[in-house]
């Protein structure tokens, strides 16, 4: 059953009629989906699980290690949970569903994971140390990553749980913590886990080690990239959003206001420039983008937005920040597919295998109870009380496209007022080659808010030689496949990104000896258009290159031709019944436009149609047509395209005078005029990780 809710007002908040209360009825929603799993009082956060194959308890797994898990999946479904439970807890206290008082429900449950005498005790530190049996000095528990859900949790609901403990009670879980606190923790977001453990036990007068405290304080520093964006290992991902920028506020609310003033002022700074430019990253309706690892949170991307409003100083646009917080809700709330038995499902909307990471079990989906959050600002709040606006998508004229190109994490995102999508288009990435699932998440050449990334196709069997929005090449004389696994930044100029791509990039090869595309696209009202250009030493070889991948519940395929140009037409609807539309259009370089039919590889829908481009090059050399020009555009609507946004160009003008573009820049004359000037020169010198 989707979330209907109650508690509308068109007055307040005229995109999406979500009030305070009714993100309340969301959140029992919600919690009535997981407590109606749960057998009895005594019974902990377990839920029904739909996979088994990839997230965790692993059941192949070793026996001490299988332990290890099923500890850990009973805290992560605890404090996960309590996302959602802790401000309606300090709302109401009296809350109650599915005939469990949750304020005794969790008081009862944490004191107990935090208890060594008690059968759901999840184990200290050291515990987990000695039944995992290694010798490994620097092992990590996922404990770690749920002590600090809880503290935040014991915050929000403290007069309502924490005060209620006595002081053996609390005793009891402040140990808990501490060995958490101290101990070896992942060098990327884990380190303010640690911090934020810290800090509580600092605010609740326990002892802390304050060179420890400032030793991750200092790194996560050192994460800064820019822009309010920090790295993640190495990747640029939503965990600078859910975990960057929402733990630093409230490290700065418990400790480092008073106790690192400079770190904390830097960390309001980065949190406020991340407010600059964050909610173009949402589009029209506020969807959230399916793009880098843990997408199973969902709506957790609009946490960072709470975590602002923590901040002594707050920059955020409270009325834009609800609208965005509300409309991704919808996103997810509003489909029959995103329950399985109540409880979120491992993927994007229904289960989606492609999309999950091993790290997970059945309750880290509840991490996206982080948005809920926001309810631990009063009623009278300005978050509660603006009235909603919609930012850019009021400003932009009924084509207009607002381009931000963010240099530091290497992020360019379009907002498209034609389509009201937003599309976004990422660099600075390394992957290991082979690592399909990783590229999916992170080299995809363009993200799209309404057409979520399509897993590698399959037909009867796996197809290897095309995906969605990736290049695949196919060397001629052994067959084999590889696609990019590294993508290199240069930036904007004029109006045109420009990238570079290797294909199987690894560092036991001299880089002039890998295959390489030099990338450069801009964006046209209904989408991007790609002038990129092939750096291949090794040929004979052929090239594809596919489309978004199209939700088929019943397409209809069309075929166009104007002038060197075709292009295919996919008009039909995604699983909810909304109309959907995608062109794409080749013009000089490209030999063919073919499409092919999928199974199982669309997080909207079972079925799928995969649009791509296709090329040969025999000659090891010669000069022959280096530039290849392609087009994506989608609209919301069956309403047919016009001639023109099918085929925009109206005319190329090579540097060469072959026309192959094998050297000089090519400049690309729209039919509405815009001119775009490609020059791949000088970017050798510029290229980033």
């Amino acid at each position: 059953m989707v979330f209907e809710p109650k508690s509308l007002d068109f007055n307040i908040s005229p995109y999406t009629g979500m009030t305070r209360e009714t993100w309340v009825e969301a959140g029992k929603y919600l919690l009535t989906g997981i407590f109606q799993n749960i057998p009895s009082f005594d019974a902990p956060v377990v839920m029904p699980r739909k996979e088994t194959r990839i997230t965790y308890p692993h059941l192949d797994a070793p026996e001490g290690v299988q332990t290890i898990q099923r500890k850990a999946e009973i805290f992560e479904g605890l404090t996960r949970s309590m996302f959602i439970a802790a401000p309606l807890i300090h709302i109401d206290p009296e809350i109650t569903l599915c005939g469990y008082r949750l304020k005794d429900y969790y008081k009862s449950h944490i004191l107990r994971v935090c208890t060594p005498s008690d059968p759901l005790w999840v184990g200290d530190y050291q515990e987990q140390m000695r039944i995992s049996g290694t010798a490994d000095a620097f092992r990590t528990f996922q404990q770690t990553v749920e002590t600090c859900a809880l503290v935040i949790c014991l915050w929000i609901s403290r007069e309502e749980i924490w005060e209620t403990y006595t002081k053996d009670e609390k005793d009891t879980v402040a140990r808990f913590l501490d060995s958490y606190a101290r101990a070896n923790t992942v060098p990327q977001n884990w380190r303010l886990f640690n911090m934020l453990d810290m800090a509580f036990l600092h605010m609740e007068g326990y002892p802390i080690d304050r060179e420890i405290m400032m030793d991750h304080a200092q790194a996560i520093l050192n994460y800064y990239a820019g822009d309010g964006w920090y790295r993640d290992g190495h990747s640029f991902d939503y965990y600078s959003c859910w975990a960057f920028n929402v733990y630093a506020p409230i490290w700065n609310l418990w400790y480092g206001y008073e106790n690192a003033p400079y770190v904390a002022k830097r960390f309001e700074e980065h949190s406020n420039r991340l407010m600059e430019t964050y909610a173009d990253f949402f589009d029209r309706d506020g969807f959230t983008n399916m793009w880098g690892r843990s997408n199973i949170y969902r709506f957790a991307a609009t946490s960072a937005f709470d975590g602002n409003f923590l901040l002594r100083h707050p920059s955020a646009d409270p009325g834009l920040a609800r609208r965005i917080c509300s409309g991704s809700l919808l996103q997810f709330l509003t489909r029959e597919d995103f329950l399985y038995q109540g409880v979120p499902t491992l993927g994007f909307y229904g289960q989606f295998g492609p999309l999950v990471q091993g790290y997970s079990c059945a309750e880290s989906p509840f991490w996206m109870g982080k948005a809920f959050l926001c309810l631990h600002l009063p009623p009278d709040h300005p978050f509660w009380t603006a009235k909603e606006n919609n930012g850019t998508w009021e400003t932009l004229g009924k084509k207009g496209v607002k381009v931000t190109t963010l240099n530091g994490p290497a992020l360019c995102f379009s907002n498209h007022q034609a389509n009201g999508a937003t599309i976004l288009r990422t660099g600075k990435v390394v992957k290991n080659a082979g690592d399909r699932h990783g590229m999916w998440n992170y080299s995809k050449l363009s993200f799209h808010t309404k057409y979520p990334w399509e897993a590698s196709p399959r037909e009867a069997s796996p197809r290897e030689d095309v995906e969605s929005q990736q290049y695949v090449l196919q060397d001629g004389t052994d067959g084999s496949f590889s696609r990019a696994n590294v993508t290199f930044w240069q930036g904007e100029r004029e109006g045109v990104l420009y990238r570079r791509q290797f294909f199987d990039y690894t560092l036991s090869k001299e880089c002039h000896w890998i295959q390489a595309l030099n990338l450069a696209d801009f964006a046209v009202p209904y989408g991007i258009l790609r002038v990129d250009k092939m750096r291949f030493h090794r040929r004979p070889v052929t090239m594809t290159l596919g489309a978004y991948g199209f939700p088929d519940n019943g397409t209809q395929i069309i075929r166009r031709e104007a002038a060197n140009a075709k292009a295919i037409v996919l008009k039909g609807y995604d699983a909810v019944g909304r109309e959907k539309q995608l062109a794409m259009t080749i013009f000089d370089g490209w030999d063919s436009l073919e499409y092919l039919k999928s199974v199982g590889t669309n997080p909207d829908s079972e079925h799928s149609v995969l649009v791509y481009a296709s090329l040969s090059r025999q000659k090891q050399y010669g000069y022959d047509k280096y530039l290849m020009i392609s087009q994506v555009i989608t609209k919301e609507s069956l309403e047919d395209f016009t001639e023109e946004e099918l085929f925009p160009i109206a005319e190329i003008h090579y540097t060469d005078e072959e026309k192959c573009g094998g050297y000089g820049p090519v400049r690309i004359v729209l039919k509405d005029g815009t001119e775009k000037l490609v020059d791949f020169e000088g970017i050798e010198g510029q290229l980033q990780l």
